[in-house]
């Protein structure tokens, strides 16, 4: 409530008196009256205008600040507190923050500045794994300027000496729609420094930071190294829960994606063993996106045994949990098996040469009893032609 308030101490032995009066003032905080849109897209060159207006008691003072900008922009605010972005260049792309302020308060407000029509910008979190002999590089891609953008990871070595005045940057192409790269056939014990370059039709963005790391090499003594200070994290744990369910068109095998996973899953292989066998890959090329596989063509009255394995990038997991399936009894499946990896191929070709020779003996048997049939009719004829032998006494 508004007014003139005063404060008086007590206590048993009485009061030394009122305190000096309060003027009491509510006041109103910022409120926004017009708020921009979360995001705004705009070709470079060309005017663009944010709206934001707020009000409150006293009236607010409008600002408006590019996140992570360094120094003072080039953009305009205008009467009605709206920020003027002409002409858009490709630096004023990012997220812009409209602050009311006033005694009472302070408020914000962003929104996002999408400029197209530019060539990409630079990507963001690089990391390096270093591996033995090789090194797996990640990243974020940065925006692509509204064309579609392609990778390309640069690496060169640190060496003390170098051959020439200027050592030469190594680049590859990364694979389209992939953000990380496996780097091999690279020195033990060497430093490389590694950056990501992005590129659509309009041109090259710039650089990325450059990350310096040094690939593992092989271990040059038995003695057993220390334990180390961090502990190791599993990139790649084996696929979950798998299970077998027998269909009309053969066993149906199900699972959960691995739990963990430190780079994009590229798939699964499948491995069977019939009989207490060996462990044989059955397909090795199950979409890393897929839980589910059908088995066809077993042969009946077998055991067999499927477990499952998969694979992201240079990682591969341990396997999945075994399930077992018999098809002993069952008629839905046919007698011999179709898959054609199962068959050993000496038994193949026996099989398939016996065939072959048992067709040629009856060929040539059906042949010999032809011309046999034409001898023997032809004497017949010729013995009916011949006169009689007439004897005199």
């Amino acid at each position: 409530a508004l007014g003139l308030y005063r404060c008086t101490p007590y206590n048993s032995y009485g009061t030394a008196g009122e305190s000096r009066p309060t003027r009491v003032l509510l006041k109103d905080p910022p409120a926004f009256t017009v708020r921009p849109k979360e995001e705004y897209f705009q070709e470079v060159g060309r005017e663009l205008v944010i709206p934001c207006a707020a009000h409150g008691d006293p009236p607010p003072t409008i600002t408006w600040v590019k996140v992570g900008s360094v120094g003072k922009s080039s953009a305009q605010v205008d009467g009605n507190s709206s920020l003027i972005l002409h002409p858009l260049i490709k630096e004023q792309h990012g997220v812009w923050e409209c602050t009311a302020t006033n005694q009472v308060a302070s408020v914000t407000t962003a929104t996002s500045v999408h400029v197209l029509g530019t060539s990409p910008h630079a990507v963001t979190n690089v990391s390096v794994l270093p591996l033995l002999l090789a090194a797996n590089i990640s990243w974020e891609p940065g925006f692509d300027g509204g064309y579609f953008q392609r990778f390309s990871v640069w690496y060169t070595p640190l060496v003390r000496y170098p051959p020439r005045a200027h050592h030469d940057w190594v680049s590859l192409s990364v694979p389209a729609g992939a953000q990380h790269l496996l780097v091999e056939n690279l020195q033990p014990d060497t430093s490389y420094q590694f950056s990501v370059l992005a590129q659509n039709k309009l041109g090259s963005g710039p650089f990325s930071q450059i990350i310096t790391s040094v690939p593992r090499g092989f271990p040059v003594t038995t003695v057993p190294p220390e334990p180390p200070a961090m502990t190791v994290h599993v990139f790649l744990s084996p696929p979950r829960a798998l299970t077998a369910n027998e269909t009309v068109r053969g066993v149906l095998l199900r699972w959960d994606p691995p739990a963990r996973a430190s780079v994009a899953l590229s798939g699964y292989a499948l491995e069977l063993r019939q009989d207490k066998g060996g462990w044989e890959v059955l397909e090795r090329s199950i979409a890393g996106t897929d839980t589910q596989v059908l088995v066809p063509g077993l042969i009946k009255d077998a055991f067999y045994e499927f477990r499952l394995v998969a694979f992201a990038g240079s990682y591969i997991s341990d396997p999945s949990n075994t399930v077992n399936v018999s098809t002993a009894g069952m008629e839905v499946y046919p007698s011999r098996t179709q898959l054609p990896e199962l068959l050993p191929q000496p038994v193949l070709a026996g099989v398939i040469g016996g065939i072959c020779f048992l067709s040629v003996a009856v060929i040539f048997s059906t042949m010999a009893a032809c011309i046999m049939n034409r001898r023997r009719a032809a004497r017949v004829r010729k013995r009916r032609q011949d006169p009689p032998l007439v004897f005199s006494p």
